[in-house]
């Protein structure tokens, strides 16, 4: 019998995004359920009534949510190819390390990026530092995975959908001092067609950054 699998998304969240990549490298056929973040369905209310948030994955109808326990999930149950974590425990550890780093960092700096409030300049200069280190902790691997993309590619990646609209509304220029991330980011569109489905074009995040920040009064 085959596998029922489903994921509750919302386009633009770069969560969600995650479960796509690691469903397309592991080639598994799923359903896609867009929800409404500003009105949310009975479907996602019960499948996930602790956070009541997306990305959640339906498999066989047991649901699994926060996207790092998705991709780990993905990775032990459709174990057949494209690991996204190393079999060593120390390296394993490291991976779960970083992926947990952009978890904590990426989205809420960015969020005030874009947002423009008072904080915009620092949250600019926190956002950049942050970029950095995980620059350094790439070195002159072509992937966090090395040869091919792992949990932290997967877990980073979606977020520089968003760099234009970070650029954008906060003036600045991510290439500029994260050349080799930005290339990186490319890299990963380019050889990894999971990546390239999976994330929308900057322009479509653009333009739902400003419809948001009319909705919430800041424009």
């Amino acid at each position: 019998m085959e596998d029922e699998v489903v994921l509750l998304d919302f386009w633009p969240s770069s969560f969600a995004m995650r479960v796509k990549i690691a469903l397309g490298e592991k080639g598994i056929k799923y359903k896609c359920k867009q929800e409404d973040l500003f009105n949310k369905s009975a479907l996602l209310l019960e499948m996930n009534p602790i956070h009541k948030k997306i990305p959640v994955l339906i498999h066989n109808g047991k649901p699994i949510s926060e996207s790092l326990i998705i991709l780990q999930y993905i990775d032990q149950v459709w174990n057949h190819k494209s690991p996204l974590l190393p079999s060593d425990p120390y390296q394993r550890s490291q991976a779960l390390f970083w992926a947990d780093y952009i978890d904590k960092k990426i989205y809420g700096i960015g969020r005030r990026v874009w947002m423009g409030k008072e904080d915009q300049e620092e949250a600019k200069e926190e956002l950049m530092q942050c970029l950095k280190t995980l620059e350094r902790e790439l070195g002159d691997k072509l992937y966090f995975g090395g040869q091919n993309i792992g949990v932290v590619d997967v877990a980073l990646v979606p977020f520089t959908t968003w760099f234009y609209s970070y650029e954008t509304c906060g003036n600045f220029s991510i290439e500029a001092g994260c050349p080799k991330l930005v290339a990186w980011a490319k890299r990963c569109k380019e050889n990894y067609r999971s990546v390239s489905e999976a994330l929308p074009h900057p322009l479509q995040i653009y333009e739902y950054v400003m419809e948001l920040k009319k909705r919430l009064g800041l424009v």
